[in-house]
């Protein structure tokens, strides 16, 4: 929106151009239009008006990441998020009669149907066992303060729900045809992945990494009622997903390289689904006959 400027030499009493009712005598610094208080805005030197002071902003150059994510001062709010959407869910599990295990677990089954449950089995976890959740919240925490700071928030997002896809794949690759799966370790292990990639990138060291990942990996085999198939799954699209962001050549086309990967690499998990599903229909039918 555009406001009059006073013309030079006039007598009449300055009023500020979005109060009109206001007189001011403080003019802004940057276009000489009289500011009342409430619309005064600091600057360097002076003050500004609020319009000047959009204009500004929309204007200015964007501070990076190393990895194309705008920078955001404080805390990782987007890992914030999805710890608390996961609590939040973990509570409603609790409340007799609304049966969210039920309505938005995963499994191979429900493929075709409901495909939208292979994203929201990653926001599950398991009333029984409270450690479930414990742990992949405190992974999760560890990894958002690494990962999130370096890719930025969006890319952070799209790594955790990309991750989260594959580890429901990769369930639905590898395991037997059977119950249902929930919870973020997918998605975890998918962090775990671009962590990996993102250090080594940066020349950092990998050992400790490693030794989690084969740790967590293990526990996949040793503690029965854990979809290690979901893991690997998010392993690796996790670390696919996390090249794509460090390799890609600065420049405009950047975005364009690393989203236009994602969304080939989505591509690929939704064929795998769909040949999985009528390999899985054509047994059926064999079986049948």
């Amino acid at each position: 929106m555009t406001y009059p400027i006073p013309a030079a030499g006039t007598s009449a009493a300055p009023f500020c151009p979005r109060h009109p009712d206001r007189v001011s005598y403080v003019l802004c610094q940057r276009c000489g239009r009289p500011v009342c208080p409430q619309c005064q805005r600091s600057a360097a030197v002076g003050v500004q008006c609020v319009d000047c002071v959009q204009v500004a902003a929309r204007t200015a150059p964007v501070n990076r990441t190393v990895y194309g994510g705008k920078v955001r001062p404080g805390r990782p709010l987007a890992t914030y998020v999805i710890i608390a959407l996961c609590v939040l869910v973990y509570l409603l599990e609790w409340l007799p009669g609304l049966n969210v295990e039920q309505s938005f677990w995963y499994a191979p089954v429900y493929t075709q149907t409901q495909p939208w449950r292979m994203l929201t089995s990653a926001f599950l976890h398991s009333q029984q066992f409270l450690p479930h959740i414990l742990f992949n919240m405190y992974a999760l925490w560890i990894l958002g303060h690494a990962l999130e700071p370096a890719l930025g928030r969006l890319r952070f997002v799209a790594l955790y729900l990309v991750s989260a896809l594959a580890g429901s794949v990769g369930v639905l690759l590898l395991a037997p045809i059977g119950g249902p799966v929930l919870g973020a370790s997918g998605a975890i292990f998918g962090l775990f992945g671009a962590l990996f990639v993102i250090q080594r990138q940066r020349g950092g060291d990998v050992r400790q990494i490693v030794v989690l990942i084969i740790i967590n990996a293990a526990l996949g085999f040793i503690v029965p009622g854990i979809a290690w198939q979901a893991h690997l799954g998010g392993l690796i699209v996790g670390g696919l997903a996390a090249a794509l962001f460090a390799h890609a050549p600065k420049g405009p086309r950047r975005n364009l390289i690393q989203f236009g990967g994602l969304g080939l690499l989505v591509l690929v998990l939704i064929v795998l689904t769909v040949t999985r599903m009528n390999a899985i229909h054509n047994l059926m039918i064999q079986y049948q006959l």
